[in-house]
C-alpha cells in the first residue's frame, strides 16, 4: 500500500450535484426547482407559520387572557403541616430555613402560611406571608408570626 493508491471504501462517497451549469449538465435551466413559482426564485425563505395562504393557526384562535407581570407567586404551607414538621423536628421556632431544608419549599420560593389545620404548640414562625386566619391561629395558641 502506497499513498498514490489510497481510495475510500466503495459506495463511502458520493458526488455532489452540480446545479445550474449549463444544459448540457442536464441540471441546466430550472436547476431541479421545476417551473415557475414562489419556490423556484432566489431567496425564498417561508415565514414561520405560513400555510400557503391559508389563515394561519396563529390568527384563526381567538386570543383570550393575560399574564399579569406584577403577579407575586407563593408556596403555600398549611399549619397543620407546620405542626407535623414541628412534632417531627421537636422545635418551637420554625422558619424558611426549616421548611426549606425538610422540602416543603424550594430556595427561591415564597413562602405563605395558611391556616387549614390545627396547632396544639406554641409556636414562632417566620414567613414571607399570613393568611388571616393563620396569624389569628398562631397566635391564640401564644405564639408569634414574624413576616420576612
Amino acid at each position: 500500500m502506497e499513498l498514490h493508491n489510497l481510495h475510500p471504501a466503495e459506495g463511502s462517497t458520493k458526488t455532489r450535484k452540480r446545479i445550474g451549469r449549463g444544459q448540457g449538465s442536464t441540471r441546466g435551466g430550472t436547476s431541479t426547482r421545476g417551473h415557475n413559482g414562489q419556490k423556484s426564485r432566489s431567496g425564498y425563505s417561508k415565514k414561520i407559520g405560513f400555510e400557503g395562504g391559508q389563515m394561519p393557526i396563529q390568527r384563526r384562535v381567538p386570543k383570550y387572557g393575560f399574564k399579569n407581570i406584577n403577579r407575586v407567586e407563593y408556596k403555600a404551607i398549611n399549619i397543620g403541616m407546620l405542626q407535623i414538621l414541628a412534632d417531627k423536628l421537636g422545635v418551637e421556632k420554625i422558619d424558611a430555613e426549616i421548611i426549606r431544608e425538610n422540602g416543603l419549599a424550594s430556595k427561591n420560593e415564597l413562602i405563605k402560611i395558611l391556616g387549614f389545620g390545627e396547632l396544639t404548640k406554641k409556636l414562632e414562625v417566620t414567613a414571607h406571608k399570613f393568611s388571616k386566619s393563620a396569624q389569628e391561629a398562631i397566635e391564640t395558641k401564644g405564639g408569634k408570626v414574624i413576616l420576612l
